[in-house]
């Protein structure tokens, strides 16, 4: 076992919980209805403006915003109504969370691991973080919505290894590989493991993959070079 407990950075969806697509589209086509535009076509506008959503824009803004390209004229009651709906799925999501998942933090943490998050995330899932079961595990939670940066840019990964008081060549990042997040921790120096525990996201990925979290603490004590080739 390493004699000092590496930093761990997580990913949060397909990584910690699972990624709720199809719940996210069915409940942006409710949220259509309640402000008076189509429902497809706002489920097409959400997929489509997913940089602005993850790094500007606030869940209200994005309703308004979007609800104008699409011709509706919301009022301030239908948008808090749709806006309320969409943080109510943030909190489900973040709630499904599994025993599983939460016994390997608290295992790593008991190895004396510090824990980060680094999400690509739009507002109302970094709102309702730290009332989460999650939260109470992690020393440090960087959301895109918060730092204007979204993930594979270098910047959000070493925001997060300061926050942590350490260089990013010092810690591990674990995540499905979406947006392009493996290569991106790779390239400022961070050792990468890949999980396909929810979702096989980035088979192009040839390091260390594992198919189930509970993998991690054993990798985690092997010492580095028993790693090597392991995928």
């Amino acid at each position: 076992m390493c004699d000092t407990p590496r930093p761990v950075i997580f990913d949060l969806f397909h990584t910690l919980v699972h990624g709720a697509d199809e719940e996210r589209d069915r409940v942006v086509g409710e949220m259509a209805t309640m402000i008076g535009v189509d429902p497809a076509a706002l489920v097409a506008a959400y997929h489509a403006s997913w940089r602005d959503r993850l790094v500007r824009w606030d869940v209200e803004e994005t309703i308004r915003i979007l609800a104008g390209r699409l011709g509706g004229t919301p009022t301030d009651e239908q948008v808090a109504r749709a806006a309320d709906h969409r943080r109510a799925l943030a909190w489900r999501v973040l709630d499904s969370v599994s025993a599983a998942t939460l016994d390997v933090l608290d295992g790593l943490r008991g190895d004396g691991h510090p824990l980060a998050l680094v999400s690509n995330a739009t507002s109302e899932t970094a709102e309702a973080w730290p009332r989460s079961r999650l939260a109470r595990r992690f020393d440090v939670a960087v959301f895109s919505s918060d730092v204007g940066l979204a993930k594979p840019d270098p910047a959000i990964y070493r925001a997060a290894a300061e926050r942590l008081g350490v260089e990013p060549a010092e810690c591990v990042f674990v995540g499905d590989g979406a947006d392009g997040e493996l290569a991106g921790a790779a390239a400022v120096g961070m050792t990468v493991f890949r999980t396909t525990e929810h979702s096989d996201t980035d088979r192009s990925w040839s390091g260390t993959a594992i198919p189930v979290l509970a993998d991690l603490p054993g990798l985690l004590r092997e010492p580095p070079g028993v790693r090597t080739g392991r995928a």
